[in-house]
């Protein structure tokens, strides 16, 4: 078995933009132009850059949202386009998506028990145990009360919707997540814990990631490796220490110069606020 589980070659994704008013002209807007990556198995790939830079795109052709224009996709040995019926639907099970709005990626009518325990009705897979218990299960792995599995979408928080999509995605037992700016909706301090979260459930199943991001000290606290897009093109990629000590492309360090630097004596108040904050809670309980 090869240590890579993905391999993208040569992606390319163009669209068909209409032209507007009085010298509007149509044409073709390449959005991701001759993208290349592997994802090793058990490893975080982030892919960062700026918005528009082309992540989100390339992660929706590598999950097959989208058709590429031109350019392979190989996950697991197999061609991802040439996929069809029982092939495709085992592709649908092995990467999962995590999206940036929880709240938008959850349908507000279904309940959590429904939506965690979608994936394998879709597949027309037998639900171990039932539903509820299932589905209990999986939230108590996300860090939510089982008990709750008979709430709806609303009833929660952001960080508790997110873990929520998290939990769908596990559903199915994928061999990847793409997790398309998973945490940049949410509070700092939320950001952490989900970050942990999401650790710690790769350390236990093993399964990839492909992380897509803007937040650059984000992408350092989980990051394996690092792919940088500008304009649609990977100009950089290398072990996560490595690119961000020392990058090589301008564009990364022209990223990793925007990062707000924190002084050490407020970092260190930081993480005091934030221990005096979790006792405080630990005595409500």
């Amino acid at each position: 078995m090869t240590d890579t589980l993905l391999r993208a070659r040569n992606l390319v994704k163009e669209f068909t933009v209409s032209g507007g008013g009085l010298l509007g002209r149509s044409g073709r807007f390449r959005a991701v132009d001759d993208v290349s990556l592997d994802v090793r198995r058990g490893e975080t790939l982030a892919l960062v850059g700026e918005s528009g830079s082309g992540k989100s795109t390339t992660a929706r052709l590598i999950a097959r949202l989208i058709d590429t224009t031109s350019g392979t996709i190989e996950f697991d040995g197999r061609e991802v386009h040439a996929l069809t019926g029982k092939a495709l639907h085992a592709f649908r099970s092995e990467v999962q998506m995590v999206f940036q709005d929880p709240y938008s990626s959850l349908n507000p009518k279904h309940t959590v028990e429904r939506i965690v325990t979608a994936p394998l009705v879709y597949q027309r897979r037998p639900i171990p145990g039932g539903a509820r218990a299932f589905a209990g299960a999986l939230m108590e792995r996300v860090g939510l009360d089982p008990d709750h599995a008979g709430r709806f979408p609303a009833q929660f928080s952001g960080g508790q919707a997110q873990r929520i999509g998290i939990a769908r995605a596990l559903a199915v037992s994928p061999k990847l997540i793409i997790a398309d700016e998973a945490v940049s909706a949410l509070d700092v301090s939320v950001q952490a814990q989900v970050i942990n979260l999401l650790r710690r459930l790769q350390e236990e199943e093993g399964f990839s990631y492909l992380f897509i991001a803007h937040d650059l000290a984000v992408v350092r606290q989980i990051a394996t490796r690092v792919a940088v897009m500008n304009g649609g093109r990977i100009v950089e990629t290398g072990d996560r220490d490595t690119v961000f000590d020392a990058p090589q492309d301008p564009y990364t360090r022209r990223l990793l110069a925007a990062v707000p630097r924190i002084r050490p004596e407020w970092d260190a108040a930081r993480r005091r606020n934030e221990q005096a904050r979790r006792e405080r809670e630990e005595a409500e309980l």
